[in-house]
Parts: C-alpha cells; sequence; structure tokens
C-alpha cells in the first residue's frame, strides 16, 4: 500500500470479501503497527464502513464496496433498464452532457439513439462503444488511466480534461447515497473524478436504484445539496423522497 488511504480501502475490501478481519492479520499484511490498525479500524467505523471487535472488525451490510462490472451488472438489472430509459427522456436534442461509468449510466446511454446534435463526454470505455458510431451522437472520452473493474478513466489527465468544458447535464452514477454522509464511491480517484464532472455541469442528475440508499461506500462525493434531480426505483424509501424534495430536488420515481 502505498498511503493511509489506500490501505483503508483495501482493508474494507477484505472485510467485505471475508466477513472478518483481525488486527494481528492486518498488521502482518500491511507491515504496519498494530496501533496504526487499530486507528484505522476507528476511522473506518466512525465512516459507517465496518463495524469494530474485540481483536479485529466485521462487515456491515450497509457498507458499499468496489465490485466489478460484471459483478454489477446482475444485480436489480430490471430497475436499472426503467431508471435509464426514464433518465435519457430527459436529454433533449442539440444537449452536451456527461455520462458517469457504471450499469445504470450504461442504461442511460442504449436510450440515447435518435437524440440529434448530442454531445457526450465519458471516463467509460464500454459506453464510448456502446455509442460509438450512432448518427447525431458526437462521443468525447476523457482519458487517463483505466481502471479494469469498472472499464473507467480516472486520474489527473481525466480531472483536467473536464475542466475545458461547460456541460448541460450530468448522469451520475453512486454506490452508496446517504442522507447525512452524502454520495459516494469506493474508489478515492472516481470520487475526485465526479466531483470535477459536478463543477463541469450545469445540472446534476443521480440515477440509482433503491439497493443504494442508507448505504456509505469508503470516498465522498458531495453532499446530497449538489444534485439537482435524482431517477431512482419505487422502492426508494419514502423519507428520501420527502428530504429531497425539502431540498429542492426532483425525485423522479420510475
Amino acid at each position: 500500500m502505498n498511503n493511509t488511504v489506500d490501505r483503508r480501502a483495501e482493508i474494507v475490501r477484505l472485510v467485505n470479501d471475508h466477513g472478518r478481519v483481525t488486527v494481528a492479520e492486518l498488521s502482518r499484511r500491511f507491515k504496519v503497527s498494530p496501533v496504526t490498525i487499530r486507528s484505522d479500524l476507528a476511522y473506518l467505523e466512525n465512516k459507517g464502513l465496518i463495524h469494530r471487535t474485540y481483536g479485529g472488525a466485521l462487515t456491515r451490510d450497509l457498507v458499499a464496496f468496489d465490485r466489478s462490472l460484471s459483478e454489477k451488472q446482475s444485480l436489480h438489472a430490471e430497475e436499472k433498464k426503467r431508471i435509464g430509459a426514464a433518465a435519457a427522456e430527459l436529454v433533449l436534442d442539440g444537449d452536451s452532457i456527461i455520462l458517469d461509468s457504471g450499469t445504470t449510466t450504461m442504461e442511460v446511454a442504449k436510450n440515447l439513439k435518435g437524440k440529434k446534435n448530442l454531445t457526450v463526454m465519458t471516463n467509460a470505455v464500454n459506453i464510448a462503444s456502446e455509442l460509438a458510431g450512432i448518427p447525431g451522437i458526437t462521443v468525447m472520452l476523457t482519458g487517463g488511466t483505466l481502471r479494469e473493474r469498472s472499464f473507467s478513466l480516472v486520474g489527473p489527465q481525466a480531472e483536467a480534461s473536464l475542466r475545458e468544458y461547460c456541460f448541460d447535464k450530468l448522469f451520475l452514477g453512486v454506490d452508496g447515497f446517504d442522507l447525512s454522509f452524502g454520495l459516494s464511491t469506493p474508489n478515492v480517484l472516481e470520487a475526485r473524478l465526479n466531483r470535477a464532472m459536478i463543477e463541469a455541469a450545469k445540472q446534476t442528475i443521480v440515477v440509482a436504484d433503491s439497493s443504494k440508499f442508507g448505504r456509505r461506500s469508503l470516498s465522498l462525493i458531495a453532499k446530497v445539496d449538489r444534485i439537482h434531480k435524482l431517477v431512482t426505483d419505487s422502492n426508494v424509501p419514502s423519507e428520501y423522497v420527502r428530504a429531497l424534495e425539502d431540498l429542492g430536488i426532483e425525485v423522479i420515481v420510475v
């Protein structure tokens, strides 16, 4: 591990993969002292990512962790299709939009065929491939370093490319949506790029199925009040709908 952030992200992954880890095991694995590991576990528990126990830590059911794209594709597939179709209806001819990487934003992309004079920037190689060659759609890639788990481009080059533009809409996928913590994702570089996307767009539209609510992942993207619309499925908790509407955020339930 190169730094504290990477080590803590790896600890969360290990806890979720194995269900339980011990301080002694983590100390040996990362070649740091037990005191350092206990500090890491205290930090992660405070973020709501793990449950500390005597001598170690256990998984928490509400934690969102870094699944591969193939793993995500099979989860809540029907809900994602409905969300993608509804979100695509928000795209107007002539719009310039950003599509974040992810399985739900891929469903948005699949429903853009037929739009006219559309410009799409994405950090997802698979989404770029989906839209390539479609009449009326110009595709732009952010550039950056490829993450094989998600087919997404991240890093300083990707972030810098967004600073040169002003887009009409961002369609953002998230792994965690918690009213107090905010929008989150397991990967630090993905979170940094998502923040740059929010800054580069006039309007941020989150596309998320209801399984994401009440969950926290390691890396904060932004507080909930930075978004303008949410497109989700009918299992969204009613308290989320009320809280978001009180903030002036439009909630579209499909």
